[in-house]
């Protein structure tokens, strides 16, 4: 799969799952912010990550992650590393 495959699959989940526009889904855009995302959010988006892609993300994982950018960039990397 590559980068451009797995950010048009993170957006259409995080569109079903969060209910936003796909079009507000931009690189630049706040994680967070956009998703409206609450501490338990987080975890449903961590359940949607490990059935999308089969990666495991940790809570360290999510540090430094504010843009949708750091976000495709991090499910990228893990599955890279999944191998």
């Amino acid at each position: 799969m590559n980068k451009e495959e797995i950010i048009a699959k993170i957006k259409v989940f995080l569109a079903d799952e969060f209910e936003v526009d796909q079009d507000d889904i931009q690189p630049d855009a706040i994680l967070k912010d956009t998703l409206g995302l609450d501490s338990l959010d987080y975890v449903d988006l961590v359940v949607s990550v490990e059935s999308n892609f089969g990666v495991k993300l940790v809570e360290a994982d999510f540090v430094g992650i504010a843009s949708f950018q750091s976000f495709y960039d991090l499910i990228d990397n893990k599955i890279k590393a999944k191998g």
